[in-house]
């Protein structure tokens, strides 16, 4: 039986993405992803120091921030204040090292970019999409500062982008959306540089297991998708 898509889809085929830069007006790089439908606001801001521990070293730091709205599901979900899930803790430390790993942290000096990702719809692959839109965010943040003279050269020497696989009727299947997301027997996040080259894997079978061969049939979907994502990452840069 092959699994049909409820959004009528190829099992290789991303959802419609577009990312609005310039979204806000007061962050160094703002964006709106729409990835089917969710939609995740990427900010970054730059603060002139770092953390104590990278103080005097000529460094500089990428940290990340991810909350869900509460209007972003069907019901409400409430705010976190105090303290966060580990759901949320766990996301947002995998933005963070996914977006630190296109940076040159001296080319930066002692400055902090601050990522906030706030996910304004959520139907899967909030995360996904918060790497994916963060890093153009980021590349306009990077933009504005060399445009003001305060960095002399780019600190960005890689790109990165990420996508969701599952496996669905033993099928991989790209980029799920909520109602394949639950359905799924194996999960997958992806996040890949320009060279293909892996930055981090989440897998995990909600079902049973998985073998490496179905791994690898994810990893070569995973692939197809984070082309495209890099593509349409570049083609933002075309009309601003």
């Amino acid at each position: 039986m092959t699994w049909q898509r409820p959004d009528g889809r190829q099992p290789h085929q991303l959802r419609p993405i577009r990312f609005e830069r310039q979204f806000t007006k007061f962050a160094a790089g703002s964006v709106l992803t729409r990835c089917g439908d969710t939609q995740v606001l990427c900010t970054v801001s730059v603060d002139e120091g770092v953390p104590r521990f990278l103080q005097g070293s000529g460094r500089g730091w990428l940290t990340a921030e991810y909350r869900m709205l509460p209007g972003a599901t069907p019901q409400r979900q409430d705010r976190e204040w105090l303290k966060l899930s580990g759901r949320t803790q766990e996301i947002q430390r995998l933005i963070g090292r996914s977006l630190r790993s296109t940076l040159d942290f001296e080319r930066l000096g002692e400055r902090t970019l601050l990522v906030d990702a706030d996910v304004l719809q959520a139907d899967a692959g909030t995360r996904t999409a918060s790497i994916t839109g963060g890093f153009v965010a980021l590349k306009e943040a990077v933009q504005a500062l060399l445009e003001q003279g305060i960095l002399d050269q780019s600190p960005l020497i890689h790109e990165v982008a990420a996508v969701s696989v599952g496996l669905l009727e033993d099928e991989a299947v790209l980029d799920l959306n909520y109602e394949e997301d639950v359905a799924a027997t194996v999960d997958f996040n992806v996040v890949l540089n320009e060279m293909l080259d892996i930055v981090e894997i989440q897998g995990t079978a909600e079902d049973g297991s998985f073998s490496r061969h179905q791994m690898n049939r994810i990893l070569d979907v995973a692939e197809l998708g984070i082309k495209q994502l890099l593509a349409a990452q570049r083609e933002a840069f075309l009309t601003i």
